[in-house]
């Protein structure tokens, strides 16, 4: 099964930490993210990897080949010119999904146990051109959905901007979502947003005329490693975990 790690963000809710090294490759209990992504990735069956790449480009490249790739086949997607964002970085990458089989995205300072299988099943059960993971959680900003958990808006609660994308006399859900997905590459016909772009835009887009589905995963462990005060409380949960399981 084919993947998709983002590592191209700049890291910058984690500086000083990312002034000399890339988001992807600061630490948690002494192992870089990308890693922590790639082995849970891997032992889930997702052994053909792309890593977009951007903030000290070059350090991830030698990160990956002093592991040996991990002995799977990982690729870059190089935006070391331009910094593209999660929609136009999934474009550029298109070309690593010629199988015609839904892949996975996943977010590179993501840390859950959440089982990606289970979450790959829920998406070829059902039409959907993309499942979303999502949980029950504070944010800033939610997606939407319907009882039938299909992509309906967006909310900014910040700023109370709204986007309802698709009608829906049902109860409204707002779920956060926790930067994985699904996605059948039959989505890259439907993109026409050029450059830098979001996928949220995109998601909101062809939610009005195709179903977008999420995937609820309320237990267990999930961490968005954005803030070096998060790493602390990461660390001392897998230490936790880790010590339970022997």
């Amino acid at each position: 099964m084919k993947a998709m790690i983002f590592a191209a963000g700049l890291g910058t809710r984690l500086k000083p930490i990312t002034d000399n090294i890339p988001k992807a490759l600061v630490t948690v209990n002494g192992i870089p993210l990308l890693e922590h992504v790639i082995i849970k990735l891997a032992s889930s069956g997702f052994n053909e990897i792309i890593v977009n790449t951007h903030h000290f480009h070059e350090k991830i490249i030698n990160f990956l080949q002093e592991k040996k790739y991990f002995g799977i086949q990982i690729k870059i997607s190089d935006e070391s010119d331009k910094l593209l964002d999660t929609g136009g970085g999934l474009k550029k990458a298109s070309w690593f999904f010629s199988d015609n089989k839904p892949f996975l995205v996943y977010n590179v300072d993501v840390i859950s146990d959440i089982d990606l299988n289970n979450l790959y099943y829920s998406h070829i059960c059902s039409n959907a051109i993309a499942t979303i993971a999502v949980r029950e959680r504070q944010t800033q900003r939610y997606f939407l959905f319907n009882e039938n958990m299909n992509l309906c808006g967006w909310k900014n609660t910040k700023t109370n901007e709204q986007i309802i994308s698709r009608n829906s006399s049902e109860k409204i859900i707002p779920l956060a979502f926790s930067g994985i997905h699904i996605i059948n590459p039959q989505i890259f016909e439907l993109i026409t947003e050029q450059g830098k772009f979001s996928m949220t835009d995109v998601y909101l887009r062809l939610s009005t005329y195709r179903d977008i589905k999420g995937y609820l995963h309320n237990s267990g462990y999930w961490f968005d490693l954005g803030k070096p005060e998060t790493i602390n409380e990461v660390e001392n949960i897998l230490k936790r975990n880790h010590s339970l399981n022997e």
